[in-house]
């Protein structure tokens, strides 16, 4: 198959390495290719041709930019992917260098002023004509709302069930849910009908997926995004959320405030915050999302799941929640300072 693909592009292939492979649903599969004109990156997406050129879109406006991205090579005939027995491949140069290192403050700073840089850069895109347009239209308050329905359901599903399991998560279940409550009340009390900072602030281009593994450092210090499969145009403050909490929520770097400064001072030398945006993101980061996903997952499958390792992962988490506290108490004095009158 790699074989029948590589054909149709201008390159003698030496060798050809699989790196993944996910035979589920939404099938990917990814494979270093060596040849006579540098290594190379196939991919196997699993998305249909107008997402594609919307992904294409986004990548060459923010190489533009000097928001750096593989770029799509061409095939013999020009075009920017092949498809293959009504499979899309499509293959970038591969990135050689590290990983963002979480434990390295500075790569932190780097990584948050980045991630700026492709909110504010957005201003104006427009992707290619046959694309389809990926936005999220969901809505923050109505799902986080809807999560701490389900964590009100589920500790009476604990108190019927009375494991291991229930009895931690009962022990913990106030804090959790006050955690939620506060959350979900400053969702409330945002107007998303309204701009809520600058002209992006509600709608820009967000990699949704902007993690370590996806954001590599070269051996010149120049930093290559990858991986655009969930790209869409969202709040802006949705991709913060999601790359804070990639951090945050690790043991090494447990809820440090100071991290979180240095990314938001970081990020704000290209893209400052209006107050809205920065209730958004305490609230994001206040709620107990992984208390309220292995409760979810736990008690949806009780009979099939094994219970020694959901305990396991449930005692982890609620062993956060000093620092978790801490951190919230000292994010919401921050924004009230920054923004006091």
């Amino acid at each position: 198959m790699q074989s029948e693909v590589l054909a149709n592009y201008n390159y003698k292939i030496l060798d050809i390495q699989n790196i993944k492979f996910k035979d589920t649903d939404k099938q990917r599969a990814v494979f270093k290719i060596e040849t006579n004109k540098g290594t190379k990156c196939l991919k196997k997406v699993y998305y249909q041709i107008d997402d594609l050129l919307f992904i294409y879109s986004i990548i060459e406006w923010l190489n533009v930019r000097g928001v750096k991205c593989p770029r799509l090579l061409s095939t013999k005939n020009g075009r920017k992917f092949v498809n293959y027995q009504n499979n899309l491949f499509i293959l970038t140069d591969w990135i050689e260098g590290r990983k963002c290192d979480y434990d390295n403050i500075n790569d932190i700073a780097l990584t948050a002023l980045n991630l700026a840089k492709i909110h504010k850069y957005s201003k104006g895109f427009v992707p290619i004509e046959g694309s389809k347009i990926r936005k999220n239209d969901s809505l923050f308050f109505e799902s986080y709302n809807k999560h701490f329905l389900q964590l009100l359901e589920l500790s009476n599903s604990a108190f019927i069930v009375k494991d291991k399991f229930s009895k931690i998560f009962l022990d913990h279940f106030d804090y959790n849910l006050l955690k939620a409550q506060e959350s979900v009340y400053l969702l409330s009390q945002i107007d998303l009908t309204k701009n809520i900072g600058d002209s992006v602030s509600l709608n820009s281009i967000c990699h949704l997926d902007y993690v370590n593994k996806n954001i590599i450092f070269t051996p010149d210090n120049q930093i290559y995004l990858i991986d655009f499969d969930k790209t869409q145009i969202d709040m802006p403050v949705h991709d913060i959320s999601y790359y804070l909490r990639r951090i945050l929520k690790r043991e090494k770097t447990e809820w440090s405030f100071e991290i979180f400064k240095v990314a938001m001072e970081s990020y704000e030398n290209v893209r400052p915050l209006g107050k809205s945006e920065y209730l958004i993101l305490l609230s994001t980061l206040m709620f107990p999302h992984k208390f309220w996903k292995i409760s979810r997952d736990y008690y949806k499958n009780l009979k099939q799941c094994n219970k020694e390792s959901f305990t396991t992962i449930l005692k982890k988490i609620v062993s956060q929640e000093a620092n978790h506290d801490l951190f919230c108490e000292k994010a919401k004095e921050y924004i009230e300072e920054k923004f006091k009158e």
